[in-house]
């Protein structure tokens, strides 16, 4: 019986795939969505800070999050997006797909968000603004926990390719996470 993409695998370390885009063995899209994260999310504690204080640093302050959240998650995205459609144990997965969703409406409340306010930072904010970076944050949490439940429960991006069993081609590797040397 095939496994069920939303129950916990009977055996963590059979469950992996490999990252075909990584430097030194280290997976590019994790390195990547960092920042744009913490940047988009950091959106909506900053429209706040402008509406509480009437600083108009923070209309600033956000506008600048949102452009380089929305640019750099474009990079991540890229790279998401080019490991999803080259890894096929990436590919086959519900949980992969829904993580892709959510990133691109993310991306697109995200570039929204940004547009709306390059003529009049601080005027935008009301109520638009604030309204777009709360469903963006709303959509940054969705997509990093879908994106956490492909890596902590799936296992997806941190077996090493050297690593696979040389007895089994396409078989996940027998003897665990990528350890650095």
């Amino acid at each position: 019986m095939a496994q069920n993409d939303w129950q916990a695998p009977s055996d963590p370390k059979t469950e992996g795939s490999a990252s075909r885009m990584a430097v030194a063995g280290h997976p590019l899209h994790p390195m990547t969505v960092t920042f744009p994260i913490a940047f988009l999310m950091a959106a909506l504690p900053s429209d706040l800070a402008f509406v509480l204080l009437e600083d108009p640093f923070w209309a600033r302050m956000s506008l600048w999050l949102l452009g380089a959240g929305t640019i750099m998650g474009i990079v991540a995205g890229v790279v998401g997006t080019t490991e999803l459609l080259c890894v096929g144990g990436i590919r086959r997965r519900l949980t992969s797909w829904s993580h892709f969703v959510m990133a691109v409406m993310l991306l697109a409340v995200g570039f929204a968000n940004w547009m709306l306010r390059l003529d009049d930072a601080a005027g935008a904010i009301l109520p638009w603004g604030l309204y777009l970076s709360a469903v963006g944050a709303l959509l940054t949490a969705i997509a990093g926990w879908l994106g956490a439940k492909l890596v902590f429960h799936h296992q997806i991006g941190i077996w090493d390719e050297n690593e696979l069993d040389p007895d089994t081609p396409g078989q996940p590797p027998r003897v665990g996470p990528v350890r650095h040397r």
